[in-house]
């Protein structure tokens, strides 16, 4: 679009990275957390209601630890790659001189 800046896509797409990666697992975090106290942090006994809302809390707390973690891993497989193609230029510039890039 003629009317949008060059850098609108790009803090577009931060806000969605950061959203993704902090705001999504603390949201659940808060949910799961709020039906642990609803749930008043009981098990499940034949007298008590409440369990199954204990129960969602903790499961959520489970799946926002997951979600956090595929992030991580996401980002340590962006790194890894980054990591390699680094060493690819180092490779390419040795074959071309004859010394690696750091080298005098």
């Amino acid at each position: 679009m003629a009317w949008m800046s060059d850098d609108q896509p790009r803090q577009s797409g931060r806000f969605w990275l950061v959203a993704t990666r902090v705001w999504l697992p603390l949201a659940i975090v808060l949910a799961g957390i709020v039906l642990i106290v609803i749930g008043h942090g009981s098990y499940s006994t034949l007298a008590n209601t409440h369990s199954l809302e204990s129960a969602a809390g903790v499961s959520l707390l489970v799946v926002a630890l997951i979600v956090w973690m595929l992030n991580w891993m996401y980002r340590l497989s962006i790194q890894s790659n980054e990591e390699r193609e680094t060493e690819e230029r180092a490779r390419e510039y040795f074959d071309r001189t004859g010394h690696w890039p750091d080298e005098k």
